[in-house]
């Protein structure tokens, strides 16, 4: 691994190690490009990763925000598998019932098209204000739509007038460089209101370290966590953590926590993993090369054989695994239950996006699923039409 000189914008050590890089790949993966000309043409940076050996926080180093665009654009919503929904609304259930969530106020940071919130707002009849610079009016269709209000802009101090009882935020500090600066914002403008509940959820980086999960890297994630790195960004910032824990699949981190000092001390199961990490890092950046190998074989044999295959799940995911991967012809289309996305391209490589039905034609032998949790949906869906595939899961 090579040192760097950039600070750690989550602990500011100078303690970073550049682990992984990829170069010319999409600043967004989530905007919908009307045409596959806009999508080659979109704009392209490169990517290094740094693993800070003082708090276990990981950042690209290259990271320039002033490339991307936050607009009705960006199409990020997974509300329409049923296993997101199943999930989102188990969730909201919880934290209302721990958290006493009814006739209260809630605001959420970067709500994207409001679905979470108004989760909130119906299940425990509360009032909500939802900031996001992506959210779109018309999608809100829900009957607490009069009892929530949402701006279309980025949370920052200029907000931080709004009280709340409950703050959540999820999906979105992986979005965000100066993280410190972002945490400790929302805990000054919290100010003295002890009994605020504050929730963020965000992607688990040492299962991608693991799993050597490079789809799981772009460019519009500029910070990774670990349970460990999470909560000690927390406490820092004056949050006293009361629960630290891993969900949907152990993909997502979320923690909860209130304004004031740690006084407990307590530490949560798998929050020591400064250690870990520091060899998932090192052995991600030794298995890397070999995974994205087999990965670039296995797709040329597809097309030896004269298969077909497709990728099911237009996120992110695909835009990096295609990209980090330099796919083209071997697979033409990628798959989208979401209809907002039918008939737009992939930023970056300019693959059509196309509905579950439009396999009934074309007849696929291969699914690469692009994020396992969805595979029994998607192979319900498949039996459905009556297309026989085999997935694949990465």
């Amino acid at each position: 691994m090579m040192s760097g000189d950039v600070r750690c914008h989550s602990c500011g050590a100078n303690e970073m190690a550049v682990f992984y890089q990829v170069d010319n790949i999409p600043v967004h993966s989530c905007l919908l490009m009307p045409s596959r000309e806009d999508a080659l043409q979109y704009p392209k940076r490169d990517l290094r990763l740094s693993f800070c050996r003082s708090c276990g926080f990981i950042q690209n180093t290259l990271f320039d925000a002033r490339v991307h665009e936050y607009s009705w654009r960006y199409e990020e919503t997974q509300a329409f598998s049923p296993r997101f929904k199943r999930f989102a609304h188990d969730l909201a259930g919880r934290l209302i019932q721990r958290y006493d969530l009814r006739g209260k106020d809630i605001l959420e940071i970067g709500c994207g098209k409001g679905e979470f919130l108004v989760l909130l707002c119906e299940m425990g009849q509360n009032r909500g204000i939802g900031i996001d610079p992506a959210y779109i009016p018309e999608r809100t269709r829900s009957k607490t739509a009069s009892r929530i209000d949402f701006i279309q802009d980025f949370y920052s101090e200029r907000y931080a007038h709004l009280s709340a009882d409950f703050v959540c935020c999820r999906h979105t500090l992986e979005h965000i460089q100066p993280t410190r600066q972002f945490v400790q914002m929302v805990r000054n403008a919290i100010g003295d209101r002890s009994d605020t509940i504050v929730f963020f959820e965000v992607p688990d980086v040492a299962r991608v370290l693991k799993e050597q999960a490079f789809w799981d890297i772009y460019y519009e994630h500029c910070s990774y966590f670990s349970l460990g790195s999470l909560a000690r960004l927390f406490r820092a910032c004056g949050f006293e953590i009361l629960d630290l824990a891993k969900a949907f699949g152990d993909q997502y981190l979320l923690i909860e926590a209130r304004p004031g000092p740690d006084a407990a001390g307590r530490m949560f199961a798998g929050e020591d993993d400064l250690g870990e990490l520091a060899k998932d890092v090192q052995r991600f950046a030794e298995s890397l090369p070999s995974k994205r190998e087999w990965w670039k074989r296995q797709l040329r044999e597809i097309k030896a054989r004269g298969q077909r295959a497709v990728i099911w799940g237009s996120g992110s995911k695909a835009v990096a695994y295609l990209t980090t991967l330099g796919i083209g012809s071997e697979i033409e289309y990628v798959v989208d239950i979401n209809p907002y996305k039918h008939g737009m391209y992939l930023a970056g490589t300019g693959h059509e996006i196309v509905p579950p039905a439009f396999l009934k034609g074309y007849r696929p032998d291969v699914v690469i699923v692009m994020n396992p949790i969805y595979t029994d949906e998607i192979r319900q869906d498949l039996e459905r039409m009556g297309v026989v595939a085999e997935p694949i899961e990465v």
